[in-house]
C-alpha cells in the first residue's frame, strides 16, 4: 500500500473545458460530456477512492464501480479477521481454504510477480506484520524475531487447485500480504466495470498512488488527461513534474511518506524478503504509465521494480511492453524512459535535473 504522490490535475482540466466551449480545442469533441463531473467517493482498502466521470446519466455506473473497492477489502484485508486472505492464512499447513473467483484470480497475480524471483514474494505477510509500517503500533522488530519468520516467506508454499479454485498455503505460520497488488487489480476492474457500463471518459483514482484515465480528458478528441507527480522530499506539497496521459494507468511507489523512524534512521514500508529489513537503494520514487490495453498489474510492478534500483530497474522497464517509467534517485535527478519523450514535463527544475542513465554504475 502506497501513500499519496501522485494526482489528476482537475483545476486544469477544468480550465481546458472552458477553451474547448470556447472553440480553443485542438480538435472538436461531439462527445455528450457533462461540464460538471459526476464525483463519488468511497474510504476503504485503508485509503480514499474516488471515482470522476464525464458521461451523462452514468451515476449508476459510478455507484456500481465504487462496491467493488469494499467487496475485495471485505475480501483480503489482512488487519480484520473473518476475509478469505485471513482464512488462508489461519489455515496454514493445515487445509485448502475455497475462495472467490476474483481471490484466486489475485493471489495467482501475485505468486506470478513472486515467481520473477526479482525481491517480490507475497508469503511476506509474517514479515511485514512484525514491522506494521503505516500502523500505529510499527516498531523494528529484533533481529531473533526478524530470523525466525524468515523461513516462513517462501512462494513456493502456496498451491493452487484451479478446479476447486482452493488455495493452500503448505507451512504452518506462512501468511499471504496482498497489500502491494490489491489496490492496482481493484482498479482495473474498476475500469472494466465502468466500461461494460458505457463510460468513456474518466478517472479511478486509488489514494491516488493508482490513478486509472478513462479516454481522453474532456477538453477534447486528441487532449490527454493531465497527472501531476509530486516531489518526493515535499510529498504534500510541491510539484516536480506532469505526465500525459489518454487510456493509460499511472502507478507510482515511494519510500518517503510511509516509514519508520528508529533512533534517527528512517525505515521504508518496502521489505526485502531476503533479509527481512527494507529495501536500500537509490530510488525515492518510480511512476509507472501503463496502456489501458495491457493488465499489467501497476502495483505489483512497480514495488518489484523498486527492489532493482534505478539503474537496474530502468533496464527492466525498457523490455517491458507497454511500460514506460519516472525513476527519481535520491540525488534528485529524474531518470525517463524513452517512450516518456514526449509525454512528461520536468516543472521544478531548480529541486530536480533530469539525467543520463549510461551515468550510473
Amino acid at each position: 500500500m502506497k501513500k499519496i504522490i501522485i494526482w489528476v490535475l482537475a483545476a486544469l482540466s477544468l480550465i481546458s473545458l472552458s477553451a474547448c466551449a470556447n472553440g480553443k480545442s485542438s480538435q472538436k469533441d461531439n462527445r455528450n460530456l457533462l461540464t460538471s463531473p459526476i464525483n463519488k467517493d468511497v474510504t476503504t482498502m485503508g485509503t480514499y477512492i474516488k471515482v470522476t466521470v464525464y458521461d451523462k446519466g452514468k451515476e449508476a455506473a459510478v455507484e456500481k464501480a465504487l462496491k467493488l473497492p469494499v467487496e475485495y477489502n471485505n475480501l483480503t484485508t489482512v488487519n480484520q479477521s473473518g476475509s478469505q486472505i485471513d482464512e488462508i492464512n489461519q489455515n496454514a499447513g493445515i487445509k485448502p481454504i475455497k475462495v472467490n473467483s476474483n481471490v484466486y484470480e489475485l493471489v495467482k497475480a501475485g505468486y506470478n510477480y513472486s515467481a520473477k524471483d526479482l525481491g517480490y514474494d507475497i508469503t511476506i505477510g509474517s514479515l511485514t506484520s512484525l514491522w506494521n509500517i503505516g500502523m500505529d503500533n510499527a516498531r523494528k522488530p529484533a533481529q531473533s524475531e526478524i530470523d525466525q519468520v524468515l523461513p516462513l516467506i517462501n512462494y513456493h508454499d502456496i498451491k493452487f487447485d484451479d478446479k476447486n479454485e482452493t488455495i493452500y498455503l503448505t507451512q504452518k505460520g506462512a501468511r499471504l500480504d496482498l497489500g502491494s497488488i490489491v489496490k492496482g487489480f481493484v482498479a482495473m476492474k474498476m475500469v472494466d466495470s465502468l466500461k461494460k457500463d458505457g463510460v468513456t471518459t474518466g478517472i479511478v483514482n486509488l489514494g491516488s498512488s493508482s490513478i486509472y484515465v478513462i479516454g481522453h480528458s474532456p477538453r477534447g478528441a486528441d487532449s490527454p488527461w493531465t497527472i501531476g507527480i509530486k516531489n518526493p522530499n515535499d510529498p504534500t506539497g510541491t510539484q516536480m513534474g506532469i505526465i500525459k496521459a489518454s487510456n493509460e494507468h499511472v502507478n507510482t511507489s515511494g519510500i518517503y511518506e510511509r516509514y519508520l523512524e528508529v533512533d534517527g534512521h528512517k525505515y521504508s514500508h518496502i521489505l526485502n524478503p531476503k533479509t527481512g529489513y527494507p529495501f536500500e537503494n537509490d530510488i525515492t520514487s518510480i511512476t509507472l504509465l501503463i496502456s489501458g490495453k495491457d493488465k499489467t498489474n501497476g502495483d505489483g510492478l512497480s514495488t518489484m521494480i523498486y527492489a532493482m534500483g534505478t539503474k537496474k530497474g530502468y533496464e527492466y522497464v525498457e523490455k517491458l511492453k507497454n511500460v514506460e517509467a519516472v525513476f527519481v534517485d535520491k540525488d534528485n535527478k529524474v531518470y525517463i524512459t524513452p517512450g516518456l519523450k514526449d509525454k512528461f514535463q520536468l516543472s521544478d527544475k531548480k529541486t530536480f535535473e533530469v539525467g543520463n542513465i549510461t551515468n550510473l554504475k
